[in-house]
């Protein structure tokens, strides 16, 4: 390698090595505009929600406590504890501790896995009954189906790829590939989704309980 080549390189490893101008790390920062951005379309789907609940006549409340809200009830738990795991697994890769940050790791990811087979057995049940995007078997508007699926389904999306994630950032630190903030920076997202149903839950379902 020439002198001019190794200067050049050196160069570039001294700009790599110097800390953001933001005072956080990109990747870091690159999660927080997402998480920025993700609550403002989340935000603005459940205002429109509103908008359509408090604007529609004889809208439909078809949530009995059992199953409908005790379902609900369940997938809040399941949620809050996969936050708890994730928790585990940020401050157990802070501390090094590669074996039990794959286990906290691969407990959330399954807690992520069983609200999702949760959350569907309900779209199934409620299938099988004849709701749908543009269907209300007690012959009511049929906005509700469609805002309760739409909204469902883009949270459930988001928890989805949460758990596809997750598997990566196992995957890859446990190969040394990823390390601590990649963690990190991957518990920011699930925190948020988990934040975002802490609104889909009372909206949709609590207030939709069957009177």
């Amino acid at each position: 390698m020439s002198e001019s080549e190794l200067v050049l390189d050196a160069s570039r490893h001294q700009t790599f090595l110097e800390p953001s101008p933001y005072g956080i790390q990109s990747k870091k920062l690159t999660m927080w505009l997402f998480i920025i951005s993700d609550a403002v379309t989340f935000g603005a789907v459940l205002f429109a929600y509103a908008y359509l609940r408090a604007g529609t006549p004889n809208w439909n409340t078809p949530f009995e406590f059992s199953p409908g809200i005790i379902n609900g009830m369940i997938m809040t738990l399941v949620l809050l504890t996969s936050s708890l795991t994730m928790l585990g697994a940020v401050e157990a890769a802070k501390a090094g501790r590669k074996a039990v940050t794959l286990k906290w790791l691969g407990a959330t990811v399954l807690l992520g896995a069983a609200f999702a087979v949760l959350h569907l057995r309900e779209w199934f049940h409620m299938f099988d009954e004849g709701w749908g995007l543009f269907k209300n078997p007690t012959g009511g508007p049929v906005v509700f189906g469609s805002a309760f699926f739409s909204i469902t389904g883009l949270h459930l999306m988001h928890v989805i790829s949460g758990v596809i994630a997750l598997i990566v950032i196992a995957i890859g630190y446990n190969t040394d590939w990823l390390d601590a903030n990649h963690v990190e920076t991957t518990g920011l997202y699930w925190h948020f989704v988990d934040l975002v149903w802490m609104f889909v839950f009372p909206l949709l379902y609590l207030m939709n309980a069957a009177r």
